[in-house]
């Protein structure tokens, strides 16, 4: 039996989560094909990635893993994204945000904007952070990237907030898989901001609840998407090891055949298949039981 047949007659849906880093960080001329190599290793269902970009000038970068990809699967995808602000890049045509790759078609996707801290001195505190959404094959997919400074949890809490309500208002009851969300949420497990939306937190008097894949099913370690001692992009940075990228499942609570229930959650993208690592961050493999998965 073909990997092929044999994933699409497994009942999981198989998701890939990366910042790939394709804009502010070097080599991505090389580090694009160590991503390629790893989608085809992995055999992803769905793939959620961030710091994708494109331009008047210059084609999508999720597009060009797309068309290089094709010894993984006819992925179907979509892409949206901010400019910069004002001052921080020369380029006015310049969209960064994240791309979801499926499978299956994307039926419907959309841009969200979610909100930034407009009083800021700091440029990247008043970059427009993304939360993509893309209903594809029965599944609600969401892909973020909230801002990156330490001292911003106050910003970042605010963000988390209007994801729940973004995912809450698309969402419908009933459907048989939780909505999954993907992301850089740029914040360590615990942070107020991530303990909020896996429900060990209550903000304003609101609370929900995400699944954190990692520690219900994650390998043997702390499932450090950065860290300065395995990775040289990040080493440079001057930064302690962190575990920033997640995968976050809702809740599975009575769904038929057990859907959402997280089966087993493992780093990605972490080794250098072609010579170089992916990206400065580590990106994670999830599997997600899936009973009602299309053929």
């Amino acid at each position: 039996m073909s990997t092929e047949t044999a994933r699409a007659a497994s009942p999981t849906l198989r998701v890939a989560q990366l910042n790939v880093g394709s804009l502010l960080e070097p080599h991505w001329d090389r580090r694009r094909d160590e991503v390629v190599a790893w989608l085809e290793r992995l055999q992803p269902d769905v793939v959620c990635l961030q710091e994708v970009w494109e331009d008047a000038s210059n084609a999508n970068t999720a597009a060009w893993l797309v068309e290089a990809s094709r010894g993984v699967a006819r992925w179907h995808w979509c892409f949206g994204g901010f400019p910069f602000p004002d001052g921080l890049w020369p380029d006015p045509s310049m969209r960064f945000g994240s791309a979801i790759f499926s499978r299956w078609p994307i039926e419907r996707h959309e841009l969200i904007a979610l909100p930034v801290d407009e009083t800021s001195d700091d440029p990247f505190s008043r970059l427009r952070s993304e939360l993509l959404y893309a209903h594809t094959a029965g599944l609600d997919v969401f892909s973020t990237h909230l801002v990156p400074a330490p001292a911003q949890a106050y910003h970042r809490v605010r963000q988390v907030l209007a994801i729940d309500d973004a995912i809450r208002s698309r969402h419908r009851a009933g459907t048989a898989m939780p909505p999954i969300l993907c992301g850089d949420f740029n914040a360590e497990p615990p942070s107020d901001e991530m303990r909020f939306l896996t429900s060990h937190a209550v903000i304003d008097g609101r609370s929900t609840y995400f699944q954190d894949a990692w520690p219900i099913a994650g390998a043997d370690g702390a499932g450090l998407t950065q860290d300065p001692h395995a990775n040289p992009n990040y080493a440079v940075m001057n930064l302690p090891p962190k575990r920033i990228d997640y995968v976050l499942v809702g809740d599975p609570f009575r769904r038929p055949r057990g859907a959402g229930v997280i089966e087993s959650a493992a780093l990605a993208f972490h080794e250098p298949l072609t010579g170089i690592i992916a990206s400065d961050h580590f990106g994670l493999l999830v599997e997600v039981r899936w009973p009602q998965r299309p053929s």
